[in-house]
C-alpha cells in the first residue's frame, strides 16, 4: 500500500515538473537556445543588408527581399543569400545569377518575403485578439496572399511590368498565388501543430511565439522554391535582376548588355491552360494537405 502512494506522488511531483518545465519562459535550455538563435538571426540579418545595400547590384526590392527573409530565417538566409545571390567579385553578377536554381531562388525569396510578413502580421493580429487557430491560420493566409501580391509583387514590380499597377496585380496573381499556396501549406502545418503541444508559442510576447514563425517561414521557403523553378523556367515570373542592366526602377537601361538566362527579360510563355490548371491544383493539394495534417496532430477546430 504504501509502494503504491509512493508510486502515486512520484509521478505527481514529475507531471509537475513536466508542466513546470513547459510553461517557463526564462531559465530553460530551450529558451536560452531560442534567445541564442536570435542573435544569430541580428547578425545575420545586418550581414545581408549591410553587403546587399553597399556591395551587390540587385534590385533594391530584392535587397528588401532578402533582409526580410533573413530576419525570419537568420543563418539559413544569409547562407542562401551567399551561394545564390552575393556578387562574388565586382561585375560579376549577372553571370552569377544566370543559372535557373539561382534565378528561381531570388523568386521564391521575393515570394517568400512578402508572404510571411503578411502572414507575420496577422499572426500577431490573431494573437492580440485570441482568435482560434482556424481563425488565425485564415486570417493569416488571406492578409500574407493580399500583402505578398498588392504590395511585394504588383506595386513594388510595377515598374518591371509596364508602369500600370492593375496590370501587375493581373499578371503576378497566378503566379503568386501558386507560391502562397505552397508557402501557406508548410506554414499551417508547422504552425498550428507546433502551438497546440508547446506552451507559449502562441503568445505574441513570447521568445518561443517567434522561434516558431522561424521554423515555419523556413518550411514555406523549402515548400515554394520548387514551383518557383517551374514558375521562371517557364517564364511565368521573374528571377533575379541588376540594377545594372533594368536600373533602380526595374526600367531597361539602354544599352546595357543582357547575359543569357540573366532573369532580366522575360520571353513570352508557352506554358498551355491544362498546365496552368495541373500545377495550380498541385499546390492546392499541397495546401489541404497541410491543414490535414495541422487537423490530425494539432488543434485545428
Amino acid at each position: 500500500m504504501n509502494q503504491g502512494i509512493s508510486a502515486i506522488r512520484w509521478t505527481t511531483r514529475g507531471h509537475e515538473r513536466m508542466h513546470a518545465a513547459g510553461s517557463g519562459i526564462s531559465g530553460t535550455t530551450a529558451d536560452a537556445l531560442m534567445y541564442f538563435w536570435f542573435l544569430l538571426v541580428a547578425l545575420s540579418t545586418a550581414y545581408v543588408a549591410h553587403d546587399a545595400y553597399t556591395r551587390n547590384p540587385e534590385l533594391t526590392v530584392m535587397k528588401w527581399g532578402w533582409v526580410l527573409v533573413t530576419l525570419y530565417i537568420g543563418p539559413v538566409g544569409a547562407a542562401l543569400y551567399v551561394l545564390s545571390c552575393k556578387e562574388p567579385r565586382p561585375g560579376t553578377h549577372e553571370r552569377f545569377v544566370a543559372p535557373l536554381w539561382k534565378q528561381a531562388f531570388g523568386s521564391t525569396i521575393h515570394c517568400v518575403a512578402g508572404d510571411a510578413t503578411g502572414i507575420m502580421v496577422a499572426a500577431v493580429i490573431a494573437s492580440l485578439l485570441k482568435l482560434p487557430p482556424w481563425g488565425d491560420s485564415l486570417l493569416e493566409y488571406i492578409v500574407g496572399f493580399g500583402f505578398g501580391l498588392l504590395v511585394f509583387q504588383a506595386l513594388f514590380m510595377r515598374d518591371m511590368l509596364g508602369g500600370s499597377y492593375l496590370r501587375a496585380v493581373r499578371s503576378t496573381v497566378f503566379s503568386e498565388w501558386l507560391s502562397m499556396n505552397c508557402v501557406m501549406g508548410a506554414m499551417v502545418a508547422v504552425l498550428v501543430i507546433i502551438r497546440s503541444h508547446v506552451p507559449g508559442t502562441d503568445d505574441a510576447g513570447s521568445v518561443r511565439f517567434w522561434a516558431t514563425f522561424s521554423l515555419a517561414v523556413l518550411a514555406g521557403l523549402m515548400f515554394a522554391y520548387p514551383v518557383n523553378v517551374w514558375l521562371v523556367a517557364n517564364h511565368l515570373k521573374h528571377g533575379m535582376g541588376t540594377v545594372r542592366v533594368l536600373g533602380e526602377g526595374g526600367e531597361a537601361v539602354p544599352a546595357a548588355p543582357v547575359p543569357a538566362g540573366s532573369g532580366t527579360e522575360m520571353p513570352r510563355s508557352e506554358v498551355t491552360r491544362e498546365q496552368k490548371a495541373a500545377m495550380a491544383t498541385l499546390t492546392v493539394v499541397l495546401l489541404a494537405c497541410g491543414v490535414l495534417l495541422a487537423g490530425i496532430f494539432g488543434r485545428l477546430g
